[in-house]
């Protein structure tokens, strides 16, 4: 019994790593095609399209790349500030919504929570969202086109508010009867405990 069950294990762990090694693999493929396109002339990328190995070697893209490094710099300044700014402020609009539709004594969350998964089941596009952010809200050119439609997304919104409903509502009543506002029992009691959650998002 024992030789059958050593060898079922061997064969369970081989699978499994042929498996990991084949998505392993896959996952690698797209950062390896365009490490492969670094270092391929552009005119070849355009008459043949994409390989995984340079048809015609050229360190073109390198060359510019350095001979502008102010703007490469610029570029990275750009990312990294709407990726840390937009990330914090996501998180704090994201867990103060959670925190209005999880509060038992709000008449209209479910409404609101409704509201706010119907609105995911629909897109308007590419289009509309650029004539959207020109012509109403005035955001060309301007690095907060890139902040403020991220600035909240339903699914975190949802995994945010199914936190804070499971933390007792004894602290929020309690911090109440004390004499705390809502904006600081949000802040100083429900924020430290949802740190989980807020990790996750």
């Amino acid at each position: 019994m024992k030789p059958y069950r050593d060898r079922s294990t061997a064969i369970f762990q081989i699978t499994g790593y042929v498996l990991v090694t084949v998505v392993a693999a896959a996952c690698l493929l797209p950062f390896l095609m365009i490490l492969s396109a670094s270092f391929t002339a552009e005119k070849s990328i355009i008459r043949h399209g994409y390989s995984l190995f340079p048809a015609e070697f050229s360190l073109d893209a390198y060359k510019m790349l350095f001979r502008y490094p102010v703007d490469t710099l610029r570029a990275y300044g750009v990312s990294l500030f709407v990726t840390g700014i937009g990330s914090l402020a996501g998180l704090f609009i994201i867990s103060m919504a959670a925190y209005a539709l999880c509060r038992k004594d709000f008449k209209y969350r479910n409404k609101f929570a409704f509201y706010f998964y119907f609105i995911t089941l629909f897109n308007g596009g590419l289009v509309s969202t650029y004539i959207i952010m020109v012509r109403y809200y005035r955001l060309k050119d301007n690095l907060l086109a890139l902040i403020l439609p991220n600035l909240i997304n339903v699914f975190y919104l949802i995994i945010m508010r199914t936190f804070m409903s499971s933390l007792p509502d004894s602290m929020s009543e309690s911090a109440k009867i004390d004499g705390a506002g809502d904006f600081r029992i949000y802040w100083q009691i429900i924020m430290p405990l949802s740190k989980p959650a807020l990790a996750t998002v």
